[in-house]
């Protein structure tokens, strides 16, 4: 088996644990492998130092050697050493000037300044220098599951719930924190000599940590202090220091707020340590952990090849500021002006505007017989991979649509999409100034006044159920189209604007489906999201339509490249994948006013939340991946609403008839017809008692047959004037009442009969 590797390699893999070698095979392969880029070829030298290349190319010599700082003062080279690096000197030259700096952050990639070689203090050319330029790595990916649980060592632990696995920056842990799902890694004992350890399984460049203390409601644990340690081999350690002695970095000052520390030198090496050497005094060693680290170019690594994905889409793969963000919807619309046309809906606290875009062949006006679509983000300001999700969809709906993609083509001139990137642009700036890995858990969710948009809605679920115990449904309060209760309107009342915003966009288009994007998870929840019990948190509580609820949520979920995918970790405490990555949003947690029971039982809409990455804030460097997970689901979720019926409501003289009410039996939920009387109901295949009426008309029913090929069964109505109607209808045009006749009674005059008698 082995007699193909060289022993570099060799020692690599025995290195590995048995537990290793398991998570090796149960790892799942997605994508193409991606190439080495050519800078990561660049190392930084500075004026007095320079780093070997050779040791860099040869990481796994016969005798392994302890990771070295890139900047370690070495002796002048051999003639044998400088001939060779004159030999390496265009390949290294041209890797150098291509090599960029990654922000830890929101920022935009930025290029590193070019460097020059040159000849210090008068030495020969071939002592080649380079002028060092700090560089920020991107996240190794503890938080976004980049890497997995079998890289993650510590030194002890208190308990499994608490082991090293659960060392990843924001993770959450249960409300009652049990002992398989603790929010961070805390060490079996407090000293000195705890450690936490993450194996790169390659060389890496190591340029900072991130910390954070224990995610819990009734502990209070984190580290004051901590040194760093980097090592090839994993027995050899070199500790980070300033020169003279070992670095002390400064810790967490409470157990939320993540802390980055850059190191003042990058350090290579496979595996990197965190050493606490102070805690909170009345609490224990724990900690959440994100490496800043860029891999060193090794086109032979195994993990490297099978677990790192490209996309060949052309998009921009940034965080985009609200400026950036109307700028690129600007560049969109030019791109593809026929098709597509920005609006917006209202306005944020601070004044900012909530933009969407419409994509459409008719943009600007419904369409007799189209369904509207929207998918909606940002309801949570700091769930930012919604947002740059609906950002790259626009892009490629219109590049495609341009290239003539078939698939592409059909969704546009047979749908009306409307996506709105941004319901909460000013949460967003929050988490947006502090950047992808800093803003913690939970900067930038609220509202600038405070408020959770996504649990702000009416509560249209008590009411409902109140009439039902009394039934009162549907002969007094109706089973659909609840209107929303005065209370609520009042200025008063604790309602954001951007709800506002939201609920009069909702009711102004008759949207069909609609899907609103979060984050922090990987699942897709869909109605009813609270329990019917008051006092129960989690409860199955589904809808009347909850077959067809059901089926939507799995047509994402199942093509999403890692929601449905058995061998995956969870993202904090819930192993949604067993469920098909599907869940009721009650059986979760309750949530009252959520954003898809107001959409259900207020419009006709059916809504559902696709949480779509386990990282609310994904680094930039993550965007093409995270894009290539959720591409085929945006498209396939979509084609969605192109399932079940659709027809037309009209008069004997053809004209359409408004809020006609269409029921199926079987199903207590109703929809009405949209102004010019089309309606779109969506359903699974199957066969259907279909009924539609309207007041003043006499209802009419036929049966309607759903297939299971995509493409709504039409199924049309047409409806006569009841003879009352008709008689109102005729008086009113000649200005006349009718006449209102004393009412007899046949009892009354019997007995007045026998009185005369």
């Amino acid at each position: 088996m082995f007699s193909t590797v060289n022993r570099g390699h060799c020692l690599a893999f025995l290195s590995l644990s048995l537990f290793g070698l398991v998570g090796m095979q149960l790892d799942v392969t997605h994508g193409s492998p991606t190439e080495d880029e050519d800078y990561y070829m660049q190392e930084i030298i500075n004026r007095e130092h320079y780093y070997s290349l050779r040791e860099a190319e040869e990481p796994y010599s016969e005798s392994p050697v302890a990771a070295q700082p890139l900047e370690e003062e070495r002796s002048k080279p051999s003639k044998k050493e400088v001939k060779a690096k004159k030999e390496k000197g265009k390949e290294t030259d041209k890797a150098v000037t291509n090599a960029k700096t990654v922000k830890s952050g929101n920022k935009k990639n930025e290029k590193n300044k070019k460097g020059k070689w040159k000849s210090p203090n008068g030495s020969q050319e071939g002592e080649v220098h380079y002028e060092a330029v700090r560089e920020v790595c991107p996240p190794m990916g503890l938080e976004s599951l980049g890497i997995d649980d079998f890289q993650l060592h510590a030194s002890t632990v208190k308990r499994y719930g608490l082991g090293a696995q659960r060392g990843r920056l924001n993770i959450q842990a249960g409300i009652y924190e049990d002992d398989f799902y603790d929010g961070a890694w805390c060490a079996g004992r407090n000293d000195p000599l705890q450690w936490f350890e993450v194996d790169a399984r390659r060389l890496t460049k190591f340029t900072g940590v991130i910390t954070q203390g224990r995610n819990s409601l009734w502990s209070s644990d984190w580290v004051k202090s901590y040194r760093v340690m980097v090592s090839n081999d994993s027995h050899t350690w070199v500790t980070i220091t300033d020169g003279l002695e070992d670095m002390i970095f400064p810790g967490n000052t409470e157990k939320e707020i993540p802390v980055l520390n850059e190191f003042p030198v990058a350090m290579v090496g496979r595996y990197i340590r965190v050493n606490p050497q102070s805690w909170y005094e009345t609490g224990s060693i724990c900690m959440r952990v994100e490496i800043l680290g860029c891999p060193m170019p090794d086109p032979n690594n195994y993990y490297h090849r099978r677990n790192e994905i490209t996309t060949t889409d052309k998009l921009d793969f940034k965080h985009h500021s609200y400026k950036e963000m109307r700028q690129l919807m600007k560049v969109v619309n030019e791109m593809c002006p026929n098709v597509t046309r920005i609006y917006n809906i209202g306005k944020s606290h601070n004044g900012q505007k909530l933009y969407a875009i419409e994509i459409s062949d008719n943009p600007g006006e419904h369409e007799l017989g189209e369904p509207e679509f929207h998918y909606s983000a940002g309801a949570h300001g700091n769930e930012v991979l919604g947002r740059e999700l609906l950002l790259l969809l626009m892009q490629f709906m219109c590049q495609e649509y341009l290239a003539g993609n078939l698939r592409i083509k059909h969704l546009v001139e047979e749908t009306r999409i409307h996506l709105l990137p941004s319901m909460n642009p000013d949460g967003y700036d929050k988490a947006f100034e502090v950047g992808s890995e800093l803003g913690g858990w939970s900067l930038g969710r609220w509202t600038e006044d405070g408020i959770d948009i996504n649990h702000n809605f009416p509560d249209l679920n008590s009411i409902l159920w109140e009439a039902e115990a009394k039934k009162l449904v549907p002969r007094k309060v109706p089973n659909h189209q609840i209107p929303i209760p005065e209370w609520y309107m009042y200025d008063n009342t604790t309602v954001a604007v951007e709800t506002r915003a939201v609920i009069a966009w909702m009711e102004k288009i008759p949207f069909v489906l609609g899907g609103n994007l979060q984050g922090g998870e990987l699942v897709v929840t869909y109605p009813y999201d609270m329990t019917r019990s008051l006092s129960k948190t989690q409860e199955q509580t589904p809808t009347p339509d909850d077959h067809v609820f059901s089926w939507l949520a799995f047509s994402y979920a199942s093509t999403h490249r890692l929601m449905t995918d058995a061998s995956r970790r969870v993202c904090h405490t819930e192993d949604f994948a067993k469920e098909d990555g599907t869940i009721n949003g009650a059986s979760w947690h309750t949530a009252a006013g959520s954003m898809n029971d107001f959409s259900y039982m207020h419009t006709n809409c059916f809504e559902l939340s696709m949480h779509v990455g386990c990282d609310k804030f994904p680094h930039e460097s993550e965007l093409p991946e995270e894009w290539e997970n959720n591409r085929e689901s945006l498209l396939v979720f979509m084609e969605q609403v192109h399932r079940g019926i659709k027809g037309i409501i009209r008069d004997p003289q053809g004209r359409g008839i408004a809020n006609a009410i269409i029921s199926v039996e079987g199903i207590n939920h109703d929809i009405q017809t949209a102004a010019d009387g089309d309606y779109w109901r969506l359903l699974n295949p199957g066969e259907y008692k279909v009924t539609a009426r309207a007041e003043g008309y006499s209802s009419s029913t036929k049966v309607c047959e759903v297939g299971y090929d995509m493409g709504a069964t039409q199924c049309d109505f047409v409806m006569s004037r009841t003879n009352l109607s008709r008689i109102k209808e005729i008086m009113e045009k000649f200005g006349k009442q009718p006449i209102n006749l004393p009412v007899r009674h046949p009892r009354r005059r019997a007995q007045q009969r026998r009185r005369q008698t």
